[in-house]
């Protein structure tokens, strides 16, 4: 959580910094979703986020990237599994809720709007299945006009396994 703190706080100052610069900085709300696949796919239904992005521009297209938010994953309810003797038996997921915190490196081609990115991260997870912090590892693609930004990606969370998902993300950046 420190690092969260310390990571925007940098970037709101390099705000102050470079508005005079072409606006090399911008900051803004996002919301997206999350389309789990593999073994999430099983246990839990489409999942919602929400949360604050920063864009730092570097030089030659490149740029860092930071983000903060919320994500929930309902959990499916009624899966049958086995119980390893032979026998079935039906069981309920609670949901997974975690904040994720993403720092990584971003690329606009030469012709406007497309871009590539590659964040990394932790997923803190909250409520009662907090279990330790997830390693993110997140790339995507996506397009970015007059602020509005979309993106496609696949998200995995790495610790004792896979959580991953195909997710879509819409933001604004002032």
């Amino acid at each position: 959580m420190y690092i969260t703190c310390l990571l925007l706080a940098v970037l709101l100052g390099a705000s102050s910094n470079s508005q005079a610069q072409l606006k090399r900085f911008s900051i803004g709300p996002y919301v997206e979703a999350g389309f789990p696949v593999g073994d999430l796919s099983d246990t839990h239904n489409t999942g919602i986020g929400a949360g604050l992005n920063a864009d730092i521009k570097l030089i030659a297209g490149f740029g860092v990237t930071g983000s903060v938010g919320y994500m929930r994953f309902p959990g499916k309810k009624g899966v049958s599994i086995s119980d390893g003797q032979g026998n079935t038996i039906s069981t309920d997921y609670s949901a997974l809720q975690a904040i994720p915190v993403r720092v990584g490196v971003k690329y606009k081609f030469p012709f406007p709007l497309l871009y590539v990115k590659v964040e990394g991260g932790v997923a803190n997870r909250v409520g009662k299945d907090n279990n330790g912090a997830p390693v993110i590892f997140a790339p995507g693609i996506g397009i970015r006009f007059l602020g509005l930004d979309v993106e496609a990606k696949y998200e995995g969370w790495y610790k004792d396994g896979t959580a991953g998902f195909f997710g879509l993300k819409a933001g604004y950046n002032f």
